[in-house]
């Protein structure tokens, strides 16, 4: 939370170095917003096992996904630079979650781990060009981090930090009203948990026993808002 907030305040203070006086066009688009937000997302997470006794090891990778449906809200303040160029800065936080699970097939052993992810939250800088006094289109930079939580015989990961990229498109409606449509990735940092022995009969993951994974999203969304 403390680096979302730093890099919130960094891009504030650099965009206040680049304000120009306001342009016809794309004063259209400068000023405060507030909006509200569907989102589709697809996790992707590729990883690797290692599972290692005393003389030997085994390695395995994989490839496991899911896609989920998450709602949200954004806040942000777009700055004019330029007659068609603006600077917007921003933030967004998504409620709802998205969940993996792993299950072990071998009756015997029934040590299925869930890896869950929630309470996403972003900040982003947009450059954004005006193509017309209601439409304009943008580029998208962010960083976006999300709380982690696992189930299972396995220790709880770090919670997760990544670089967004996306590209989109902003129209107003009139009055003030604004819909936003959005596609992106987010590439985060590496995850790993490791086995604490202590899951009980058919339960236990041993402790020699770690997995981590590079978690890749794929996004889609639409938002519907008001700029002042």
């Amino acid at each position: 939370m403390n680096k979302l907030i730093k890099i919130v305040s960094v891009l504030a203070v650099l965009t206040g170095f680049t304000m120009t006086p306001l342009m016809a066009d794309s004063s259209d688009f400068a000023g405060a917003y507030i909006g509200i937000q569907a989102q589709a997302v697809g996790v992707e997470l590729d990883g690797k096992h290692t599972s290692a006794g005393d003389d030997t090891g085994e390695v395995t990778t994989g490839v496991a996904g899911r896609v989920a449906a998450i709602a949200g809200a954004e806040v942000g303040y777009a700055f004019p630079v330029s007659d068609t160029v603006l600077i917007d800065i921003g933030a967004n936080y998504y409620s709802g979650d998205a969940q993996i699970k792993t299950s072990n097939t071998d009756t015997t052993a029934t040590a299925d781990v869930t890896f869950k992810m929630k309470d996403l939250m972003t900040a982003y800088i947009a450059p954004t060009f005006a193509i017309s006094d209601t439409a304009s289109i943008y580029l998208k930079v962010g960083y976006m981090e999300a709380e982690t939580s696992t189930t299972g015989d396995v220790t709880q990961p770090a919670d997760l930090e990544g670089t967004l990229v996306g590209i989109g498109s902003r129209s107003l409606t009139g009055n003030g009203v604004y819909i936003r449509t959005e596609a992106g990735m987010v590439d985060f940092d590496t995850i790993s948990v490791t086995g604490k022995g202590a899951g009980g009969a058919g339960k236990n993951i041993a402790t020699t026993s770690s997995v981590s994974a590079t978690p890749l999203v794929a996004y889609g969304s639409i938002s519907i808002g008001f700029k002042f």
